[in-house]
């Protein structure tokens, strides 16, 4: 089953602080990549650079610009990038009301609805909710 990778999963990746969470975004994305599952949408590669660029309170960013400039590089010769179109914006707009989503998870929502995905990966919506005929895994959840 294919299915949609949310910036944290990206971003987790390589944060130190959390190791757990950082072994775990690596174990979605390296068996979406075996199964040819994980699809990346346009959204999150964008808001990964910010992300990962970002000085953070106390300590430099994850990774230098250069340094995520390259990773988007691979991520988009080893993964499906999805990028969108009127009908993805119009579905987040719709997403946005019906769901009450913010207007970066409606998008990401609409990305898996109008790609025909059933799964988004992220810690960011309801655990196991399902918003239109998309399911919301978190993979970083205990218990």
């Amino acid at each position: 089953m294919a299915f949609l990778v949310d910036t944290n999963v990206l971003v987790y990746r390589f944060d130190a602080r959390y190791p757990e969470k950082q072994r775990i975004a690596r174990d979605v994305l390296h068996r979406g990549l075996r199964d040819d599952a994980a699809r990346i949408p346009h959204q999150a590669l964008i808001e990964f650079v910010s992300v990962a660029t970002r000085t953070r309170v106390g300590s430099d960013p994850l990774l230098s610009p250069d340094e995520a400039r390259h990773e988007v590089e691979e991520l988009m010769t080893q993964f499906p990038i999805l990028y969108p179109n009127a009908a993805v914006v119009h579905s987040a707009l719709l997403g946005s009301a019906a769901y009450r989503l913010s207007w970066f998870d409606a998008h990401l929502w609409a990305y898996a609805e109008h790609y025909g995905l059933e799964e988004i990966v992220s810690e960011d919506f309801e655990h196991g909710r399902l918003y239109g005929s998309v399911r919301v895994r978190n993979p970083f959840r205990r218990g």
